[in-house]
């Protein structure tokens, strides 16, 4: 398994998706039920492949990842070769960026001696994906982008 397999929950949003992948092996349900029954193994492999093939097509199309803990928040943009970042760092240990609060103290500090900003870029020559991937399993939100380009915008300005 390349990347992780979909939880209950996921797979039954997916339901439907799932059933033309089934469809697309010529398994019907009668056929899905026997395999959970009498070969659960083969239904966790099935489910395993599809659950790949779900993360693929996501990642794919993944263009932010932002994370957000304590003291630091990591804004990724995700382009085909490359992965730019933005880590906003308090040096302020009162403040938690995780809250509501946190956030809005970052609104009104962000040029202020108390936070640190830097710029990253990492070549993703292969793997971009499962780098993508990695990033999401340590705490990474796939976002839109306004963090970063608001922050792009303001420092570019």
């Amino acid at each position: 398994m390349k990347y992780a397999r979909l939880t209950k929950e996921q797979l039954e949003e997916l339901h439907p998706e799932f059933i033309t992948f089934l469809a697309t092996q010529s398994v019907d349900k009668k056929e899905w039920d026997e395999i959970k029954q009498n070969r659960p193994h083969i239904a966790e492999q099935e489910i395993d492949v599809f659950s790949d093939m779900i993360w693929e097509k996501a990642l794919t199309n993944v263009t932010h990842i932002d994370h957000f803990s304590k003291n630091y928040i990591f804004l990724f943009k995700c382009m085909q070769n490359a992965v730019f970042s933005y880590v906003i760092k308090t040096n302020n240990p009162q403040i938690d960026f995780v809250s509501a609060d946190g956030i809005h103290w970052l609104s009104e500090n962000l040029f202020s001696d108390d936070v640190e900003i830097t710029r990253g870029k990492k070549d993703l020559s292969e793997n971009r994906n499962e780098s993508l991937f990695e990033i999401i399993k340590q705490g990474g939100i796939i976002s839109k982008g306004e963090l970063f380009t608001k922050l792009d915008s303001l420092i570019n300005q």
